[in-house]
C-alpha cells in the first residue's frame, strides 16, 4: 500500500494533514517533536538529532515541528520506530503524509510476513547512538518522488508497468543515483488502478453537473493480443459555451464482436455514469456492429419518449472514398514511396531539395519527407514527385512517362481533397455543419469527371467514390443533423446540403423546438436553466390555467426567435460558433439553449489528425502494444489529465509541478547521515 505522507497535495501547504474522512488529532509537542531535540549543556539551546541544526531554547514547538517537516518528512515514523526499537531508524520517504491507514489494495496470505511499503525505506546503521550533527548535509534522492513521477510518465507515454522492470531502464536509474529502488510492477500495477478508481468518481461527478444534452462517440480497435477494444468518449457545451469532451471508459469486447455484445458493454458505461437518460446523439465508426448497437439503443430510448440519433463518422468515411481511387494507383504509390525513402536516406539529395524549396518557396515541404500511409503522406509524395522534373529536370529515375502523367493528373485531381482534409482538421470544433459544408463539396469533386487523357482512370475512381458517398448521405442526414446544421450561425439554410434541405426537415425542426425548448426559461444571473411544470392537484387549477396562457405566448414568441435567427444571413464561415453563440444568447434564450445540445453533435468519431496525418501513427501504435492489464486504466488516466483532471490516489490530488519544487528545493531533500 503507498504511504501518502509529505504528498504535495493541490491547495494544501507542505504541513497539511490526511485529506477526506475525519480531522486527526494532533499529537502532543511532547512527545512527537521534543524527541528529535536534544537540550545543550548550557540550558540555552536545541539541536536537532538528525541533522544537527540548533534553535534558541524559547523557540516554538510549531516552529520546531516546521523544521522536521520541510527537513525531514516521515520523522513521525521514525519516532514510532524508536520507541519499539531504539537501535533502529528509519528515514520516511515524502509520500507519507496522510497518517489514517487505507484498506490493502489486494488479501495477502497470512503466513507470510509483512510486505514493504511501497516507498522505499533506507535503514540506518543497528548500534545504539545518536546521529551527530554534519555541517553541511549532503543532498539526497528522495526515491518515491522518482516512484511517483515514474508513474506519471508511464501513464502519459503509454507504457505498462512493467517497463520499470527492464535491466537496461532500471540499471540506468541506479546509474544516476544508486540508492534509487523502483517499485515492483505489482505495486505499480495497484497504485495505477487505485489512482483509475478516484479519478473515475471525479469525471462522474462532473458529469452529474451538467444540464444539458450529451452526445457520445464510439472508437474500436484491436490490440496485439487480439482483443477488441471500445472506447466511449462523451461531449457538451457548457454553460459558457465551452465544448467540452471526456473519456468515459475503455472496455474489451468479447471475442464474439456483435451488435448485441457492443450495445451491451455501451449500455453498462452509460449506466454507470447516469447519463443513458442525457444522450442525445452518438457517432459511430460505421462499421455493421456499431451501427445494430445504435439501432437497438435508439429504440430504447424512443420507447422512453426521448430524442436519439446517430451518425457515421464523416472523417472515416473520407478515407474510405480517398482510399477508393488511391487503390487504383498502388503500384504507383508504391514505386514513388521508394523513392521517398531513398531521398531521405541521401544527404546531396535532401541538401539539393531544401536548396530549391526555398528557391520555388515550397513552403508545405517539410524535411525529411513525409513517407506514411496515411492519407497526408500519400498526398504528399504525390506532391513532390510532381514538382520534381520542374525543379531538377528531366532525369532517370523509376517512374515511366506514363506513370509520370497518372501522377500529374491524379494531383490535380485531389487536391481539392487534400485542402478540405486539412481544414477538418484544423477546425477547433467540427461541427455536424461544418462537417456537412465539407462532405457536401467533395460529393460535388466526385461527379465532376476532369478533362484528361486518363478520362476512363477518374471514371473509375468517381464511380467507387460516388458509391460511398451515397451510403454517408443515406446514413447522416436526418432531422436531427438538419437541426444541429442550421444552428451553426455559419451554415443556417443558405450552406445546408441541397439533400439536406428540405421544408419538411425545417418543419420538424420547428416543432420539435416549439415542444421542447419554448416552456424553458434561463434564470437570471446564474445561467441555469429551469423547466416550467405545474404542480400535481386540484388546488392549483387557476394557477395552471394562468401558466398555460403564459405558455402559448411564450411559444409564439418562441418561434419568432427561430424565424428571426433564420432571416439573418449566416456569419463568415471563419467564425467561431461558439463565440458566436455566446455573444446571441441573451437576444435568442430558448434557441440558444436548443444549440447547446445539438451543436454538441459530434461530425467525426475522433479526432481528423488521427486519420489523415502522421499523429494517429502513435496513438495506434500505443493501442496497439499495451497489454490487457493496463489497457483501461493507462488510457483513460492519460486522457482525463488531458482533459484538465487531476491526479487523485485515494482522495488526496497529486500536484506534481509542487512535488518536483519540493524535490529540488536546496532543503527539502536533505537527509540526515549517520556514521
Amino acid at each position: 500500500m503507498a504511504d501518502m505522507t509529505g504528498l504535495p497535495v493541490a491547495g494544501d501547504g507542505m504541513e497539511g494533514g490526511g485529506v477526506g474522512g475525519k480531522p486527526k488529532k494532533k499529537k502532543t509537542m511532547k512527545s512527537l517533536y521534543l524527541t528529535f531535540f536534544e537540550t545543550a549543556p548550557d540550558g540555552k539551546s536545541r539541536a536537532c538529532t538528525l541533522c544537527g541544526k540548533s534553535y534558541c531554547l524559547t523557540t516554538a514547538t510549531g516552529n520546531l515541528g516546521k523544521h522536521l517537516n520541510n527537513r525531514h518528512p516521515g520523522y513521525d515514523q521514525l519516532a514510532d520506530q524508536l520507541q519499539g526499537d531504539p537501535t533502529q531508524s528509519t528515514i520516511a520517504s515524502m509520500f507519507a503524509r496522510n497518517k489514517k491507514p487505507h484498506p490493502p489494495m489486494r488479501a495477502r496470505p497470512q503466513a507470510q510476513p509483512q510486505q514493504p511499503q511501497v516507498q522505499v525505506q533506507v535503514q540506518a546503521q543497528a548500534q545504539p547512538k545518536v546521529l551527530r550533527a554534519q555541517p553541511k548535509p549532503k543532498p539526497a534522492v528522495d526515491v518515491d518522488y522518482v516512484n511517483w513521477l515514474l508513474l506519471r510518465w508511464l501513464i502519459s507515454s503509454s507504457f505498462p508497468p512493467s517497463a520499470l522492470e527492464d535491466s537496461t531502464f532500471a540499471n540506468s536509474c541506479r546509474y544516476l543515483n544508486p540508492s534509487v529502488r523502483l517499485w515492483p510492477k505489482e505495486k505499480a500495477q495497484e497504485i495505477t488502478l487505485q489512482v483509475f478508481k478516484s479519478m473515475k468518481e471525479d469525471v462522474k461527478a462532473s458529469l452529474q453537473r451538467v444540464r444539458s444534452r450529451l452526445s457520445i462517440a464510439l472508437d474500436f480497435w484491436t490490440s496485439y493480443e487480439q482483443i477488441v477494444y471500445l472506447s466511449v468518449k462523451c461531449q457538451w457545451i457548457d454553460e459558457s459555451w465551452v465544448s467540452q469532451k471526456v473519456l468515459l471508459d475503455v472496455c474489451q469486447i468479447r471475442y464474439q464482436c456483435t451488435g448485441a455484445e457492443v450495445l451491451r458493454v455501451l449500455l453498462s458505461v452509460l449506466r454507470e455514469f447516469n447519463i443513458d437518460l442525457k444522450i442525445l446523439a452518438c457517432t459511430h465508426n460505421n462499421s455493421q456492429h456499431a451501427i445494430h448497437a445504435c439501432h437497438e439503443l435508439r429504440r430504447e430510448l424512443e420507447s422512453r419518449k426521448l430524442p436519439f440519433c446517430y451518425i457515421p463518422c464523416a472523417a472515416r468515411m473520407l478515407e474510405i472514398i480517398i482510399e477508393d481511387g488511391l487503390k487504383h494507383v498502388k503500384s504507383v504509390l508504391y514505386k514513388t514511396r521508394a523513392f521517398i525513402l531513398e531521398t531521405n536516406s541521401s544527404q546531396e539529395m535532401m541538401e539539393d531539395f531544401k536548396h530549391w524549396a526555398e528557391v520555388y518557396q515550397e513552403g508545405s515541404w517539410k524535411l525529411p519527407f513525409d513517407h506514411s500511409i496515411t492519407w497526408n503522406g500519400n498526398y504528399n509524395m504525390l506532391d513532390v514527385v510532381k514538382k520534381f522534373e520542374d525543379i531538377f529536370g528531366p532525369r532517370d529515375w523509376v517512374l515511366s512517362a506514363e506513370e509520370k502523367s497518372v501522377v500529374n493528373s491524379l494531383h490535380s485531381y485531389l487536391e481539392p481533397f487534400y485542402k478540405t482534409t486539412t481544414n477538418l482538421c484544423a477546425c477547433k470544433l467540427p461541427t455536424v455543419g461544418l462537417v456537412f459544408f465539407f462532405m457536401d463539396h467533395v460529393f460535388e469533386l466526385i461527379n465532376i469527371c476532369h478533362n484528361s487523357s486518363h478520362q476512363k482512370l477518374f471514371e473509375n475512381i468517381a464511380k467507387d467514390m460516388s458509391k460511398t458517398a451515397l451510403d454517408f448521405t443515406s446514413q447522416a442526414y436526418n432531422i436531427y443533423t438538419f437541426t444541429a446544421a442550421i444552428l451553426d450561425p455559419r451554415i443556417k439554410g443558405e450552406l445546408i446540403p441541397d439533400a439536406l434541405n428540405s421544408p419538411s426537415n425545417l418543419e420538424d425542426a420547428r416543432d420539435h423546438f416549439v415542444r421542447d425548448y419554448s416552456s424553458i426559461f434561463q434564470a437570471a444571473g446564474n445561467g441555469y436553466n429551469i423547466q416550467d411544470s405545474a404542480d400535481d392537484g386540484g388546488a392549483f387549477s387557476f394557477a395552471e390555467e394562468i401558466i398555460r396562457k403564459r405558455r402559448r405566448v411564450s411559444m409564439s414568441a418562441a418561434a419568432d426567435e427561430l424565424t428571426q435567427y433564420l432571416a439573418e444571413p449566416p456569419a463568415p464561415i471563419s467564425t467561431d460558433a461558439l463565440e458566436w453563440w455566446r455573444g446571441h444568447s441573451s437576444r435568442y434564450p430558448r434557441l440558444s439553449l436548443m444549440a447547446r445540445d445539438f451543436l454538441a453533435i459530434q461530425g467525426t468519431s475522433l479526432d481528423p489528425e488521427e486519420l489523415f496525418t502522421s499523429k494517429g501513427d502513435s496513438i495506434h501504435k500505443q493501442q496497439y502494444c499495451l497489454p490487457l492489464s493496463s489497457m483501461q486504466a493507462t488510457m483513460c488516466i492519460k486522457s482525463w489529465m488531458q482533459s484538465g483532471y487531476q491526479f487523485n490516489f485515494q482522495s488526496t490530488i497529486i500536484d506534481f509541478e509542487r512535488l518536483i519544487e519540493s524535490a529540488t528545493a536546496h532543503d527539502a531533500v536533505d537527509g540526515p547521515v549517520s556514521s
